[in-house]
């Protein structure tokens, strides 16, 4: 019971992680999240969540981390924007998770405008690229938010079925 216990609350620890991961780009937020799952299945066991359902979520945390980094990119590149506003939107995310919890999103817009701004003088609209990382951005962070969620759910479901 003590071990259920220690393993539950370390899954909760993961889960909340995972939620703060997906606004803070160094933190992996959904695969954080998908390790409390496999915390709460060690003394648990595939009684609590059938295995078929843990690897969709396990794939799905995978997928969605990966698919935020090249979100930002992918939408960047289509508005024209150059590496300098990609890479200058991941040190304004960076930079600016430090400052508030908003920073991630606004360190991404100013960080992408500046880049352009100011090593991308052949672009004639740097907005038109920074809102497009912002959009990236964002879509990645919802992205993220929606399966860490849902992996929460599962998570929380597994910890009361542990203890009935």
């Amino acid at each position: 019971m003590t071990y259920s216990i220690v393993m539950t609350v370390l899954g909760a620890l993961f889960v909340v992680a995972g939620f703060i991961g997906c606004v803070i780009p160094a933190l992996p937020g959904p695969i954080l999240a998908f390790v409390a799952i496999v915390l709460v299945l060690l003394p648990g066991g595939w009684a609590l969540l059938p295995v078929w359902l843990t690897v969709v979520l396990g794939v799905a945390a995978l997928a969605v981390t990966l698919l935020d980094n090249a979100l930002p990119a992918l939408s960047s590149r289509r508005a024209g924007a150059s590496k300098a506003g990609i890479w200058g939107s991941i040190i304004g995310m960076i930079v600016g998770s430090f400052l508030t919890p908003l920073g991630t999103i606004i360190g991404a817009f100013v960080g992408a405008y500046l880049g352009e701004l100011l090593f991308n003088k052949e672009n004639e609209e740097p907005l038109k690229a920074a809102i497009a990382v912002f959009k990236g951005t964002i879509a990645g962070i919802v992205l993220k938010l929606a399966v860490t969620s849902i992996i929460a759910f599962f998570f929380v479901r597994s910890a009361i079925l542990l203890f009935q």
